[in-house]
């Protein structure tokens, strides 16, 4: 988990001393009770061990003793700032395994929100990133923006944060009327607002200062560390499994792959401000091409009866008992499926492992941040103390993540 050490400086008059600091998990900028432990030489950090968290939440563990609906309500406390796409990376990776294909009005809907919930969780990296730094109006427009798409969250699943919106097969219910006029008015300010942020940010003499050159890393570690997402594009590399393996008719829309060149803090900045754009872009044509239909599968073996079919005829009822009550929940067919999606930090995957029973006999999660994470000491390690809330932000570690 170490990266390269650099030797403390080279003195001959004195004897050296270094200092050993923790840094969180109470540190304002240590989001999400995360605890770095830094050994100083002044100013300059020599070593860094990160440790994973505090949270103990054993999602993995809990995955295996939940009907495979049950476990969506979990996936909304992983990644908390962008519980829908956790959501559906879940229930698409339960689709694989039961070679589920959902409506395309499905798809299309689930698109829709996964991108809002990326720029969701992009203004609230912003927001921080910059608070962090000292840049506390940005983060005020940053939460704006983040309470505009909140409400749409709360129009369409009835919460805000814990969504639970995704079923195996489909939806919870379709879109509420209202939703599209909702989206459409939301994309028609954002990029105005986002405009205003860049102006404050991307030219800013300090914040240029804090974070261009800083926590730089190159293409060939990057990889080496399995990073994903935005911190991968930022070294040059334009990988989006979005473009390199389409899933929810992602193949239908057409959008670009905003990469960096440095790989440092200022990078990572850049090109989440541009997939932001790229997201209203993609949300624009789902919008403009929503397919008429059902949102769910055909089929009342894995999908809840309406409730017309419920209270109206004993097959549905029998139905809605087996899925609901039932201890044997969605018998699923024995095998194991691998299936990722690009959430907003980067590849999340799940691993589910089916002996044929309504429950997955081993879950495992890929998550983002924590392969992120373990970079740490090789992009702080030789720099200044006040380097690490720039890089930490740059990273946008969450500790939902990393627990096992």
């Amino acid at each position: 988990m170490n990266g390269s050490l650099t030797p403390p400086r080279q003195r001959t008059d004195v004897e050296l001393e270094t200092l050993n600091l923790n840094f969180g998990p109470q540190h304002p900028a240590t989001h999400g009770t995360l605890h770095v432990e830094v050994e100083l030489d002044g100013e300059t950090i020599v070593h860094t061990l990160p440790h994973l968290g505090y949270l103990h939440t054993g999602f993995e563990k809990l995955g295996e003793h939940m009907h495979y609906n049950q476990f969506v309500t979990v996936t909304d406390r992983m990644n908390y700032l962008s519980p829908l796409s956790n959501n559906f990376g879940y229930v698409l990776a339960v689709e694989k395994l039961f070679e589920i294909r959902v409506p395309k009005r499905c798809e299309y809907i689930r698109v829709i929100l996964a991108e809002l919930s990326r720029i969701a969780d992009h203004m609230i990296w912003l927001g921080t990133a910059a608070m962090d730094l000292g840049a506390f109006t940005v983060f005020l427009y940053a939460f704006k923006q983040r309470e505009l798409l909140y409400s749409i969250f709360e129009l369409t699943t009835g919460a805000r944060l814990t969504v639970s919106y995704a079923r195996v097969g489909g939806l919870a219910a379709d879109i509420p009327d209202g939703f599209i006029e909702a989206v459409n008015t939301f994309l028609k300010q954002f990029p105005g607002a986002m405009d205003e942020v860049e102006d404050m940010l991307t030219r800013n003499r300090i914040w240029i200062d804090r974070t261009q050159g800083v926590g730089a890393i190159s293409a060939e570690d990057a990889i080496n560390y399995a990073l994903t997402g935005p911190c991968l594009r930022a070294c040059g590399v334009g990988w989006d499994i979005r473009k390199a393996e389409p899933y929810s008719s992602y193949e239908d829309f057409d959008f670009e792959i905003p990469t960096g060149e440095n790989g440092d803090c200022y990078d990572r900045y850049l090109v989440r401000m541009a997939e932001l754009a790229q997201s209203t872009r993609i949300i624009r044509q789902a919008l403009d091409n929503l397919p008429e239909g059902d949102v769910n599968v055909d089929d009342y073996k894995v999908i809840l009866p309406s409730k017309a079919d419920t209270y109206g005829n004993i097959e549905g009822l029998i139905h809605h008992f087996k899925i609901i009550m039932d201890e044997h929940g969605l018998p699923a067919p024995v095998g194991e499926v691998y299936c990722s999606t690009e959430s907003p930090n980067g590849e999340l995957g799940f691993y589910i492992v089916s002996d044929g029973s309504g429950e997955a006999y081993r879950i495992r999660i890929r998550p983002p941040s924590f392969l992120h994470y373990q970079v740490l000491p090789l992009l702080i390690d030789g720099s200044m103390v006040s380097d690490i809330p720039a890089v930490l932000g740059s990273l946008n570690v969450i500790a939902g993540e990393l627990d096992r």
